[in-house]
């Protein structure tokens, strides 16, 4: 789908790669895996306080009429043979004495670690293991209170523990002691906070970041009225000391509701199958998974995007799905003029997660971003 009068970019060697076109203007392709010293296409790094200035792209289905710029994945090479995909492996990891749930597929490349979001695991990257994993060593993991991970009682702890300073922590620690290497931080919604926060507390851990319809974190203490916070206490001291805060997760907590949830977040809801609601419920059932869920929708405070993002002291590339309706593209915008963003990308048609509903959009992408700074 290329703008009027665009000369049409050779197409890359693998189906999972990028061309880009300014318009009115061929472009060349991003740097494939098999070519990983050819010049980038895209504007090189800047670090912070260079004055960078962020891209707003827009991967488009159909043409638009005036694009600022525009992407469209690559059509397969003609008589291309296809490469079987790796397998996708499961394994544990012991981290301060629980069990954390991670998958990994790929043998050789830079390293890629996926991050969920809130509610969700390691599955909801399915779609983009294994065909990341073509070029990349790919791993996701199940934050702790998440999945198939343990999922400790906040209350036995006797401190804030589902924090994204504890999840920042965790995601360091397994690239030190898993990956062995630094990596690409790729993450969706709270993950992204995670991402973040683990870049700032580590610097020397993380090469880039992906974040995919971020959380603007709207709910977060600072972001309420004044008259408004005392009633937000109260309302969360109720959920978390009496019998409501459980009736509520029960009430959550069924197929009909889970696909009634994801239905409202995702634009195509042909990609809200009954397996999606499986992988999401089934390790919501697990003992414990009440008290995280409590634990973190009373979480308030914390760091937000904006706090974080000037802090970090490496490339990142937001990504949104125009169609989400808990955090509205317009407002994701604005996350465009930070100096460590050089890229804005908006998705069309796709909903608040954009990896599950949209692979076909987000996995080029990913490789662009990561061969560009590999």
């Amino acid at each position: 789908m290329a703008t009027s009068g665009a000369a049409a970019a050779a197409p890359p060697p693998v189906s999972t790669s990028l061309s880009a076109r300014r318009r009115g203007t061929a472009r060349a392709p991003a740097a494939s895996s098999s070519s990983s010293g050819a010049a980038s296409s895209a504007r090189p790094w800047r670090r912070p306080g260079a004055r960078a200035r962020a891209r707003l792209l827009r991967v488009e289905a159909s043409s638009m009429a005036d694009p600022v710029e525009e992407r469209q994945p690559a059509a397969p090479a003609p008589d291309a043979p296809l490469e079987p995909q790796p397998q996708v492996r499961t394994s544990m990891w012991n981290w301060k004495g629980y069990n954390i749930r991670y998958q990994y597929a790929g043998t050789s490349g830079p390293a890629l670690v996926l991050i969920h979001g809130f509610g969700a695991n390691s599955d909801h990257w399915r779609k983009n293991i294994a065909a990341l994993a073509m070029t990349f060593r790919v791993y996701a993991i199940d934050l702790i209170g998440y999945g198939y991970s343990d999922k400790p009682n906040p209350r036995e702890l006797g401190e804030s523990f589902y924090t994204f300073e504890t999840w920042g922590e965790q995601l360091n620690t397994f690239c030190a002691e898993v990956v062995k290497s630094e990596a690409f931080f790729i993450c969706n919604s709270i993950g992204g906070l995670v991402g973040l926060q683990a870049a700032v507390m580590e610097p020397q851990k993380c090469k880039g970041i992906f974040l995919l319809n971020i959380s603007l974190r709207m709910l977060h203490i600072s972001k309420q009225p004044w008259f408004g916070k005392p009633f937000i206490k109260s309302f969360q001291s109720l959920l978390r000391n009496t019998v409501i805060g459980k009736l509520f997760f029960n009430a959550v907590a069924t197929p009909e509701s889970v696909k009634n949830i994801l239905c409202q977040c995702y634009h195509d809801t042909s990609a809200v199958t009954d397996e999606l609601v499986q992988f999401i419920l089934q390790p919501g059932l697990d003992p414990g998974a009440v008290d995280v869920f409590l634990e973190f929708i009373c979480y308030s405070g914390g760091p937000l995007p904006e706090e974080l993002l000037p802090r970090v002291k490496c490339p990142v590339l937001v990504a949104w799905g125009e169609k989400d309706p808990w955090e509205p593209v317009e407002l994701g915008r604005a996350y465009a003029s930070y100096e460590t963003v050089e890229e804005f990308v908006v998705l069309p048609n796709v909903g608040h997660c954009p990896q599950d509903e949209a692979p076909d959009l987000v996995n080029p992408l990913v490789e662009s971003f990561v061969m560009r700074h590999s």
